[in-house]
């Protein structure tokens, strides 16, 4: 059976990574693109896309086809949670791309509208489809850390704003790098701990570097007075069983200690982060050891069982959830949690005061 996917928002996100990996499964066929700069979806269509497919500019008109079985969810986090109902009210399963809303009130109003109409519904994490992530899951999953009380999520950059399209706007965005780049890393980690049960945040996000004019950056200078989100933001995170979590996001810092979408967990048996390749630590006959894992096997020539990207496996195993039934890896209810947590902190930032979850 073939699934066929309308897409929405036919910019970066979705030329980067939705579009080339639906492209590589067969049973994905994208029959419809839409964007509200009509040579976007144009260009979409005729790289992804075949001469019989549809192109629209609202996506309402790409939401009454009543054949479309699938929409892809690429636009500004302002319109995540609009578009997305509005696809599964009108009978479509969905991937949102991540974060999943701009606030916790418009993430539960999706999972209510998946609820209410049977829809799939996922968030577009491919971190956790890295070979790094899928072996550290496995890892945790079979308690070889024991219990994981305090873990650090990182997602630093030292000069690498993004100056194009609407990551600089605070209204279209919700945030800058903590809802763009460190939503990555904290479900990274709640989904290695797998700890969905925060007690309290306190958080401060900074406006520090963001008003320099002719600043050094990866993509050219920025505009100042466009730069109305946070270059960096400072999360910490208390679980309900006494777990700490250290949420450190930013597109601007003076550091040399740089990376993204890492975690690095320490538990009672053993530890592991993700700073130099992935590496567990622990204590084995009355000594301390340290391993760096090996994920590359190394190639094969003609050999088609090699590991995916982790965009591609992340829509395969999103299409294969909604033809055999099955739950998608990320789940909307864990998702909500990481936006709960990003929003706590942009609040405690402004308030000046912790956040306590009910």
């Amino acid at each position: 059976m073939t699934l066929r996917i309308g897409i929405i928002g036919c910019g970066g996100i979705a030329n980067g990574k939705h579009m080339p990996a639906l492209k590589a499964i067969k049973e994905a066929q994208m029959v419809a693109f839409c964007d509200i700069v009509p040579e976007r979806a144009e260009k979409a269509k005729s790289q992804f896309g075949d001469e019989n497919a549809a192109v629209y500019t609202d996506y309402r008109e790409l939401l009454a086809d009543g054949s479309i079985d699938v929409v892809h969810v690429c636009t500004p986090n302002i319109s995540h949670a609009e578009i997305s109902i509005a696809a599964m009210e009108a009978g479509k399963h969905v991937m949102c791309e991540k974060p999943m809303a701009k606030t916790t009130a418009e993430a539960q109003a999706m999972i209510d509208a998946s609820k209410r109409t049977g829809r799939k519904l996922t968030i577009g994490y491919q971190n956790r489809f890295r070979a790094d992530s899928q072996y550290l899951h496995t890892v945790c999953e079979n308690g070889e850390l024991g219990e994981i009380y305090y873990a650090k999520a990182k997602a630093i950059r030292r000069r690498a704003v993004p100056t194009w399209g609407v990551f600089l706007d605070e209204e279209a965005q919700g945030g800058g790098p903590l809802i763009d780049i460190g939503t990555h890393a904290l479900d990274l980690t709640l989904w290695m701990m797998d700890n969905y049960k925060p007690k309290y945040v306190v958080g401060n996000a900074y406006h520090k570097l963001s008003g320099r004019k002719n600043a050094a950056n990866a993509w050219g200078p920025w505009d100042p007075e466009k730069f109305t989100v946070e270059d960096s933001a400072i999360g910490f995170i208390t679980m309900e069983n006494g777990a700490t979590i250290v949420l450190e996001a930013s597109w601007a810092l003076n550091t040399l200690d740089v990376g993204e979408a890492k975690t690095t967990l320490h538990g009672t048996e053993g530890g592991a982060d993700m700073e130099k390749g992935l590496r567990i630590n622990g204590e084995a006959h009355g000594r301390t050891y340290e391993k760096t894992i090996g994920l590359d096997a190394g190639g094969v020539d003609f050999y088609d069982g090699a590991g995916d990207d982790p965009a591609v496996a992340e829509a395969r195993q999103w299409i294969s959830s909604i033809l055999d039934g099955t739950e998608p890896v990320v789940k909307p209810e864990q998702a909500l949690i990481v936006t709960r947590i990003l929003e706590a902190i942009y609040t405690s930032s402004e308030t000046g005061q912790p956040v306590y979850f009910d």
